[in-house]
C-alpha cells in the first residue's frame, strides 16, 4: 500500500507560539498562514466534506463515498478536497483507483488553537 501523501508545509507555528489571533497583532507572515488555512474553510462543501471525513470511526474517507453526501459530481468533489489538502487540514492517499482522505489533527488543534483567547 503506498504511503499517504504529506500535506502541503502549512506553518502555523508562528501562530501557534508568539500570539493568538485574539491575543495580540501577529506579524504578517502568521496572519497569512492562518488566513490560507481558513479560507479554505470559507467555503460550505469544504466544511461538510471535513465534517463527514471527521465523523468516519477512523476520521478517514473514500472520494467514493462523499459524492453523494454533498450532491455534487466526483471531479467537483475532488476539486474542493484538493483544496483541503493544499490547506493542510486532510491527507490524500491513492489505493488503487480511489483516494482515501484523512484528517490531519495538528492542523485542527493549530487552528483551534490560533482563536483561542
Amino acid at each position: 500500500m503506498p504511503a499517504p501523501s504529506s500535506p502541503p508545509s502549512v506553518d502555523l507555528t508562528g501562530a501557534e507560539c508568539c500570539s493568538t489571533v485574539t491575543g495580540g497583532a501577529l506579524d504578517a507572515a502568521a496572519a497569512q498562514d492562518l488566513a490560507r488555512v481558513f479560507k479554505a474553510l470559507g467555503d460550505p462543501t469544504r466544511v461538510r466534506l471535513l465534517s463527514l471525513i471527521a465523523a468516519q470511526s477512523d476520521r478517514e474517507a473514500c472520494i467514493c463515498d462523499l459524492t453523494e453526501p454533498v450532491g455534487l459530481a466526483q471531479p467537483t468533489v475532488s476539486h474542493h478536497m484538493k483544496q483541503l489538502v493544499e490547506a493542510g487540514l486532510v491527507m490524500r492517499e491513492q489505493r488503487g483507483r480511489w483516494a482515501y482522505f484523512r484528517i490531519v489533527e495538528e492542523t485542527l488543534t493549530l487552528l483551534s488553537d490560533a482563536l483561542r483567547p
